[in-house]
Parts: structure tokens; C-alpha cells; sequence
């Protein structure tokens, strides 16, 4: 069951982000606005582990399934906005500052900054190879830190999930 809790005056629910080598599970705090619809939330920013969402997503919680991991969740809509990880082996400052400063160029946001960890949230609509270069470009000054999507890619398959084909379709 995904908990609901208040942080700071924000809304907040746990979510699935993994297992632990030991078994036990990994979960994510992220910030959310509840929706009309009972145990559905908007994100209000991408998270650094749970996989498969990003800012703008509206996702239900399994929390009344007891047959679904604590946590659990399924995408009710995407949002449009591709979640972009940054991982450092050092502080990454610098990086960010740059990175950040390029990346709201083309109207994505920074939704975490940690000091080993960089999460933005960047519309698919600016498409795949400019993202790719841009991030690229950015960290190739930085050998120490590596860039990957947070929601492009299944899970346990790594396959692409192709939720963004139905936003980029021109219908």
C-alpha cells in the first residue's frame, strides 16, 4: 500500500523504486497532487530511483491490492516529459550549473539536485538526439558522472515503452 504523508505542506507517497539485495524493498518519497480519482496523484517532480514516471505523470497507487508490492503503481497518463538521471562519483557543482543552465534552454527543469545526483524533467517534443547531444556534450568534461533515462526503457526488459508515440503522433 503506498503511504500518503505531509512533508513541509506538500504532499508526498512512497513508491516502489526497487529490492534490496537482502529482499527487502527500496522506496522513493516523491511529491505528488492528489486527483479527483481515489489513490491517483500527478507528479509534481521526476524521482531519482522509482522507474518508469516523470513529472506530469498521473499514476494510481495500488494501495488497497494486497497482492501488489507496498508501493506499487500504474501509469494512468503520461505527461510528456522525459526523466533524465545524473549520477557522480564526485561533486557535481559544476556539472550542474552548466547542465541546468542548457537543459532550461530547451525548457526542461531541474527537479533534484543532490550532491551525487541530478534529476531533470525535459519535454519529449524536444526530441531524442538533441537531448542525447546536449547531455553528451555536457558530460564529456565530466568523466566522472553518467547520464540515463528514467522512463524510456522497461524495467526488466529494456525495451522501450513507447508511451511517447501517442504524444508525438500529429492525430
Amino acid at each position: 500500500m503506498a503511504v500518503e504523508t505531509i512533508i513541509g505542506g506538500q504532499p508526498t507517497l512512497e513508491l516502489l523504486a526497487g529490492q534490496h539485495p537482502n529482499g527487502e524493498m527500496v522506496v522513493e518519497r516523491v511529491l505528488v497532487t492528489p486527483q479527483p480519482e481515489e489513490h491517483s496523484y500527478l507528479l509534481l517532480k521526476s524521482p531519482v530511483f522509482v522507474r518508469g514516471i516523470a513529472r506530469g505523470d498521473v499514476i494510481h497507487a495500488n494501495a488497497n491490492d494486497s497482492s501488489q508490492p507496498k508501493g506499487s503503481f500504474k501509469v494512468l497518463q503520461h505527461g510528456g516529459n522525459l526523466c533524465v538521471r545524473v549520477f557522480s562519483k564526485e561533486d557535481n557543482d559544476n556539472l550542474e550549473q552548466a547542465l541546468t543552465s542548457a537543459i532550461e534552454k530547451l525548457g526542461g527543469d531541474l527537479d533534484i539536485h543532490e550532491k551525487r545526483v541530478l534529476v531533470y524533467s525535459i519535454h519529449v517534443s524536444c526530441g531524442f538526439n538533441t537531448i542525447e547531444k546536449l547531455l553528451n556534450e555536457q558530460l564529456e568534461q565530466h568523466p566522472q558522472s553518467n547520464w540515463l533515462y528514467g522512463n524510456v526503457y522497461h524495467p526488466q526488459s529494456g525495451e522501450p515503452l513507447n508511451w511517447w508515440q501517442a504524444i508525438l503522433s500529429p492525430d
